[in-house]
């Protein structure tokens, strides 16, 4: 693991990454891979050279502000479904079509929109920093490793880029997800993202109000992040060999297919391993949940209170039905907004295809 910490050490926004490094003299870039003495050169193929630069980074984490703030914005009603079935069970008992129209019937269609603003917002902070930081950090453990190594450790590289993305994207959303949660629980508590922000420093203060659920949100994204993105790699590879086709051998709309695809397992997966620290995380943020003391204190409350099994099963069908559509369509849009700024995707290079 100490390859991997002494990535820390780098910045991504200093000196551009032209390429990734082979290590023992064999370069390897987009524009051109040399082995021994031959040279296999993508500007040569007809293809523009790609450079893993600040320019290149920027764009990952545009495309994945973009695809998150679109994906949970759209899936809000769901959410503010799933998030009552959590916090009051016993009222929501009647699955997630019967809490649509439990909601509806008592509050009005209107309500499904409650936490719109936070949602939105948050959630491409969160992208911005989740995509672009998986990109960044998976770069740069190629380079690191060099390419017949990284081919070898592609799951662990894959899971530590999103263990370390994901937690810097959740010290920014948390306050977002804070606010959302209140406004879901308690729609008379404020009108919006910015008079339900103020008021929960007024009344709690920033750490209590903003980051009581830092702890459950970090045990709820990272795994969910490091299963979402090492299980949707694993899948598109499932379906490229499945096929006898890599990803270069399929036009763009088959590619965005298998992106969906895989997308879908992913989701579902990652929505079961996360489930149960979603539920806290719901708990803790409702006024008065878990009684007075330290957060850890209150989440050990909460969990003893739920038990185990509810905290792993209430709400899980919805958020499976959620996430599962919600990470599909983030790949699919990730993709898209990726190749409409001209930036060609960083893929893990077999280096048994080099040598023929």
């Amino acid at each position: 693991m100490s390859k991997f910490s002494s990535l820390a050490n780098s910045n991504p926004f200093s000196t551009p990454m032209g390429g990734v490094s082979q290590r023992k003299g064999r370069t390897f870039s987009a524009a051109s891979m040399v082995e021994s003495s031959r040279t296999f050169s993508a500007a040569a193929a007809g293809k523009p050279a790609q450079a893993y630069d600040t320019t290149y980074y920027l764009k990952g984490a545009l495309a994945g502000g973009i695809c998150c703030s679109i994906t949970h914005g759209a899936l809000c009603p769901v959410d503010v479904v799933k998030t009552r079935i959590q916090l009051e069970p016993e009222v929501y008992n009647k699955g997630m079509i019967g809490g649509f129209k439990q909601i509806i019937k008592g509050e009005g269609v209107g309500a499904l929109a409650t936490g719109l603003g936070p949602t939105v917002v948050g959630y491409f902070v969160q992208g911005w920093f989740k995509f672009g930081g998986v990109e960044f950090f998976k770069i740069n453990m190629v380079n690191y490793f060099g390419v017949e190594k990284a081919w070898e450790l592609k799951t662990p590289i894959y899971l530590v880029a999103a263990a370390c993305a994901e937690t810097i994207a959740d010290v920014f959303l948390c306050p977002l997800e804070a606010t959302r949660i209140r406004l879901v629980s308690d729609p008379s508590f404020a009108d919006g993202l910015m008079g339900g922000a103020k008021r929960l420093i007024a009344e709690e203060g920033v750490i209590a109000g903003f980051y009581s659920g830092l702890g459950p949100i970090l045990l709820k994204q990272v795994p969910y992040t490091m299963a979402k993105f090492a299980v949707q790699g694993k899948a598109a590879d499932a379906i490229y060999a499945s096929m006898g086709k890599t990803s270069k051998d399929l036009s763009g709309g088959q590619n965005l297919g298998v992106s969906i695809g895989s997308g879908l397992i992913a989701g579902v997966a990652a929505a079961i391993i996360s489930h149960p620290a979603d539920t806290l995380l719901s708990k803790v943020n409702k006024k008065g949940a878990g009684g007075t003391g330290s957060i850890a204190t209150r989440l050990g409350r909460i969990a003893t209170e739920i038990g185990f099994v509810k905290l792993a099963t209430v709400g899980l069908g919805a958020r499976c039905v959620m996430i599962g559509t919600l990470t599909a369509l983030q790949f699919a849009i990730f993709d898209t907004v990726m190749e409409a700024t001209g930036a060609a995707k960083f893929q893990f290079t077999d280096p048994a295809t080099l040598k023929k």
